[in-house]
Formats: structure tokens, C-alpha cells, sequence
């Protein structure tokens, strides 16, 4: 078996590990999904548990259709003439190393873009509405669609020229330059995004319930964190799923309510909300993230370099030569490959860092009902999964299943009372 053969032979066999993951997951909500959990019986019944399978499924179904159509593409222009002819036609449009760069990924980060606008209207104007969530008209979701557009490509211009320029200007420690720079421009846009990007898309506004606004002040200075705003979003005029987020690095914090979470959720429920989000800011959470995907992101790209600097890439999709971009296209197949096995690992420790901020919510707040409530009224107000399969919970979920988050809560709510 070729080399290349053997690469589509391991694509292949991932794309088959996702599609019975799927199938499992499936097959044990349909064997299951009648069973209403333990502590969700006073506020889900038959009726929206059937409702929330049938999302489920659906939501499914859609995604196998639209992972069908990736990867066919993503196949076809890899090891097909697609590649090289994509490669040679923008190498005839400049022989500037840096252009041909910029242009390469510019063109197929927006012909990406153009390709999921078919899956993107039927979940939206199908799918969604089908279910009552859809809020979005056809004028927000032509609007949403060209301005996010327009900001990744832009985006995607800054990113690409000002790596270019690195590699061009240090051949032999780019890597390391890029990385800083990646690494730097991260941070600079988790401060800049909820001031430039995040308003082009939504309104914000202080929140109007000025008593909640205070109590939540008060409880966040308790652990430490000093809030700069409270917010509401109008999330109701695209959808009415509900969240709530923390933005800023530091102790210095900015809150985001969603007006949704607002209608669904009552004060207690709402501070026991963001006593969560405020545990995974004081349990350091954040930082660690960043830290280990920053030290991940510098061994990738000292790996990339060293296999751009081996010259074999182009030779294992069946090509003599292939210019540096394209070959960094190769290098991201190639670790979707390689990554897909790790992907347990990412779920178990973000599954940790929930439960760890689940444990410091009970105590901030002293009312583990009111988060076990709130988690409640979210997995029926979101037709949630709440009879995942265990081992495809365990491969993909960044959070515990619902229904065991509730048990635990539930279980320290009697611990509290017996005291």
C-alpha cells in the first residue's frame, strides 16, 4: 500500500470511529430516551422528552450529511489535481512569497464560507424553526453572514501576512516567531473582540434588573473579581437558547447575560449561573487552558517546521513540489489524523474543570438547588441530550452529562439541609 493510500485509508477509519460514535449515541437515546432522569421530573415530562430526542436526532442527521460533504471535499482536493492546479493558479498571480501566501488561504477561507451556506439556512430556517428557536429573519442572516465573512478574511489576512513576513525574514526560527505572535494575538482578541466584533452582531446594554446587577457584584467581589459591567444581549433576535459568559483576563471582568437566560431563569438561578462561571476564573481555569494550548501550540509549530524542513510532504499526496502554503495545508490534514485520537483527553479535562466549578458555586453560593434548577431548566429550554451514550459522553463532552451534574448537586443539597 502507497503511502497515500494508506493516508486516505486512515481518513477513512476516523471518519468511520465519528459516524459510530454517532450511531452509538443514537442508538442509546432511542433505547433510553422515554426514561425522564432522576431530579428533572417536575419540570420535564413525555412530551418534551420526546421533543428533546427528536432534536437530537435531527441535529444528527444533519451533522453526518454535512461531515459526508466535508470530507468529500476535503478528499477530493487533497489528492486530486484540485491541490496542485488550486497551487499553481495562484502561483500565476504574483511570485511574491508573501502574496501567494495571503492569497492561497484568503480564497479558501472565503470559498469555505460560501460552502456551508446550505447547511447554515436549513439549520436556521428548517431545523431550528422547526423547533422553536429560530428568531433570525432573512435580513440579520444576510447581514450576520457577510460581516462574518468580511471579518475573517480580514482576520485571516492579518494572521497569514504577518506570519509570511516571519518566516520570510527568520527561515530558521519562524517558528518561534509565529508562535509568539499567535500566541500575542490571541490575547489581544479576547480583550478587543466583546469592544469591536461582538457589537457589529448584538446589542448590549447594562442590565436593566439594577438589583440583580448588584447582587452579582457582591458575590463575584467575595471570590476576589472585580465586575466592570453587567450586561444584557438581545440573543432572542436570532435564537432562544439561552448563556450567560465572562469576557476579560484578569480580575478585571465584563458579564454577559443573554436575554433569554434572563426570561428563563430566576435570581437565584442566575447568580448560582455565574457563581459557576466564576469558578472556573478562580480555580485558574482560564489560564491553564491558555497555558497548555499555547505549550501545545509551540511544539506544533516547531513539529511543522521540522517537516516543511524533511521536503517529503508534497511527495505523500502524490505531488513533486508544492508551495509552502500548500504544504501547511498538508501538515493540518495530516494532525487532524494524528489528533483525533487525543480528543478524550481535551473532554476529560474541561469535564474536570466543570465539576471542580460546579463544587466552588455550591460553595459561593449556598444553594446547590438553585444551580441543579438552573441546569435543569437549560437542558429543557435547550432540548438537551439527557441520555448520552456514556462512552461517546466520555470521547466528546466538554461537560458532564446534565443528569449527573444535577444528581451531584442534588445530593450536596441534602448534604446542606442535614447539617
Amino acid at each position: 500500500m502507497s503511502t497515500t493510500s494508506l493516508l486516505i485509508a486512515l481518513y477513512f477509519c476516523r471518519f468511520a470511529a465519528v459516524c459510530l460514535l454517532r450511531f452509538m449515541n443514537l442508538g442509546h437515546l432511542k433505547r433510553y430516551g422515554t426514561t425522564v432522569p432522576e431530579g428533572f421530573e417536575d419540570a420535564i415530562d413525555a412530551d418534551a422528552l420526546a421533543k428533546s430526542s427528536s432534536y437530537t436526532f435531527a441535529q444528527s442527521r444533519l451533522a453526518l450529511i454535512e461531515s459526508i460533504f466535508d470530507s468529500a471535499f476535503l478528499l477530493l482536493f487533497m489528492f486530486t489535481p484540485l491541490l496542485p492546479l488550486y497551487d499553481a493558479w495562484i502561483g500565476s498571480l504574483t511570485g511574491s512569497f508573501f502574496l501567494r501566501g495571503v492569497l492561497f488561504m484568503l480564497v479558501l477561507t472565503i470559498v469555505q464560507e460560501f460552502l456551508e451556506i446550505p447547511f447554515s439556512l436549513y439549520r436556521t430556517f428548517q431545523l431550528e424553526r422547526s423547533f422553536g428557536f429560530n428568531t433570525t429573519t432573512a435580513g440579520i442572516w444576510l447581514s450576520d453572514f457577510f460581516k462574518s465573512t468580511l471579518i475573517s478574511a480580514v482576520i485571516t489576512s492579518i494572521v497569514i501576512s504577518a506570519a509570511l513576513l516571519l518566516v520570510e525574514h527568520s527561515p530558521d526560527m519562524w517558528w518561534l516567531w509565529v508562535w509568539a505572535f499567535f500566541a500575542l494575538f490571541s490575547i489581544t482578541m479576547i480583550y478587543i473582540s466583546p469592544y469591536l466584533i461582538e457589537p457589529l452582531f448584538s446589542k448590549f446594554e447594562p442590565l436593566k434588573d439594577e438589583e440583580l446587577a448588584e447582587e452579582i457584584r457582591r458575590m463575584l467581589e467575595r471570590t476576589g473579581l472585580r465586575v466592570k459591567d453587567v450586561q444584557q444581549m438581545d440573543a432572542s433576535r436570532r435564537s432562544l437558547h439561552s448563556n450567560a459568559y465572562f469576557t476579560g483576563i484578569g480580575r478585571v471582568k465584563r458579564i454577559v447575560l443573554y436575554d433569554t437566560l434572563l426570561k428563563q431563569m430566576d435570581r437565584p438561578e442566575v447568580l448560582a449561573i455565574l457563581a459557576h462561571e466564576a469558578g472556573h476564573w478562580k480555580k485558574g481555569h482560564i489560564w491553564k487552558r491558555l497555558v497548555l494550548m499555547e505549550a501545545g501550540a509551540l511544539a506544533l509549530f516547531f513539529l511543522v517546521h521540522q517537516m516543511l524542513g524533511w521536503g517529503g510532504l508534497p511527495a505523500l499526496f502524490r505531488l513533486n513540489e508544492a508551495s509552502f502554503m500548500a504544504q501547511i495545508l498538508m501538515v493540518s490534514f495530516l494532525f487532524s489524523l494524528v489528533s483525533f485520537p487525543l480528543t478524550p483527553f481535551g473532554a476529560w479535562l474541561s469535564r474536570r474543570n466543570e465539576w471542580e466549578a460546579d463544587r466552588f458555586a455550591t460553595a459561593l453560593s449556598g444553594t446547590p438547588g438553585a444551580l441543579a434548577s438552573a441546569l435543569v431548566k437549560l437542558s429543557k429550554e435547550n432540548l438537551s441530550n439527557l441520555h448520552p451514550h456514556p462512552f461517546y459522553a466520555w470521547f466528546y463532552y466538554s461537560h458532564p452529562p446534565a443528569a449527573a451534574r444535577v444528581a451531584a448537586l442534588r445530593a450536596a443539597e441534602r448534604e446542606t439541609a442535614s447539617e
